[in-house]
């Protein structure tokens, strides 16, 4: 997760130009909404961050080729249980952690709708106030079986007084047609993940350079102590020991600039915060040799069209409104 806010001026630098963003790279409490938004409360006010959203580690939910079984189900529905509505109840509480520390917030989060689960990215402004979301247009791998797909309809850049802020979610990082969205102007570029490993940050270095903006890429930082114990759990320990202070997830979380500095992290030892204070003057001075959807584009070659029309799998039609019948006329 990551927070903004305005601070002081650096080198002679206008104070509108510089951000200070911090990212809190720490494990959710498991199966629990309400004491992971309590968590996230008190780190805020340490650092103005909050952690990732609920990523489910470990659990196959019982499923595998042609299996079906009580244990899968019953883990769904806890999951499901904890996941939030958007916009929701829960999701005034974040609200209200940003209006009271004065910073813009992007959480990940489990979002319900109906039962179907989503990886969400929320955005919330400093005035208090939840502004959007984006969806997580792919999961990954056996994501797949929990999570549901998502249209181009939540592919958000807001434009704040911060700068122009938008989200990718883990492994939909890589994928260049998304990042192709870039035109839409994102300065401050918060890829929420995952994946723990090394050769992420590589990634994120890429996206800075190619979409010359700011990347803050937020990744837990979780142990085997953070889960309930479960012979069902497949662990994937970065280490040989298999002790309660394993490493499940071991963070990574980075802060890179658009001219390929990195700010902040990566962080790969432990939960903690990392900082960084973002001169968005940076946007313009590495444009002036790269802009890959402006003048370093080749419209005569390439160009891309994004459907952000929402997709509805059932759409009714109210009887008020008369369906025009367009077949042939018939002879009486």
């Amino acid at each position: 997760m990551s927070t903004l806010k305005n601070t002081t001026p650096v080198n002679g630098v206008s104070p509108s130009s510089i951000i200070r963003a911090s990212i809190i790279q720490a494990s959710t409490v498991y199966n629990d909404t309400i004491k992971t938004i309590e968590k996230a409360e008190k780190l805020i006010a340490e650092a103005g961050g909050v952690p990732r959203g609920v990523y489910r580690w470990l659990s196959s939910f019982g499923m595998g080729v042609g299996v079906f079984n009580e244990y899968g189900r019953d883990e769904f529905r806890k999951y499901h249980a904890s996941a939030v509505h958007v916009p929701g109840p829960e999701v005034k509480k974040p609200a209200e952690i940003a209006r009271k520390f004065n910073v813009y917030l992007v959480i990940g989060a489990i979002e319900k709708d109906g039962y179907t689960l989503y990886c969400t990215a929320l955005f919330f402004i400093s005035e208090g106030r939840f502004l959007g979301k984006h969806r997580k247009v792919m999961p990954t791998t056996t994501e797949r079986c929990i999570w549901g797909y998502r249209d181009g309809s939540t592919i958000p850049v807001y434009d704040t007084p911060l700068g122009k802020l938008g989200a990718a979610i883990c492994w939909e990082n890589r994928l260049p047609l998304y990042r192709t969205a870039y035109a839409k102007g994102v300065e401050i570029y918060c890829a929420p993940t995952a994946d723990g490993s090394k050769e992420w940050k590589s990634s994120m270095l890429h996206i800075a350079l190619e979409g010359v903006c700011f990347v803050l890429s937020a990744c837990q930082f979780c142990r085997r102590k953070d889960f309930p114990e479960h012979p069902d759990y497949l662990f994937t320990d970065w280490y040989d020991d298999q002790e309660p202070d394993s490493i499940v997830s071991q963070g990574g979380s980075v802060i890179i600039s658009p001219l390929g500095k990195v700010l902040a992290g990566p962080n790969f030892e432990s939960e903690g915060i990392i900082t960084a204070d973002l001169d968005l003057g940076d946007v313009a001075r590495a444009k002036l040799y790269f802009d890959v959807v402006g003048h370093y584009s080749k419209l005569e070659i390439f160009n891309l069209t994004v459907n952000e029309h929402p997709k509805k799998p059932v759409i009714f039609v109210s009887k008020s409104v008369r369906v025009e019948d367009d077949s042939e006329p018939q002879d009486k």
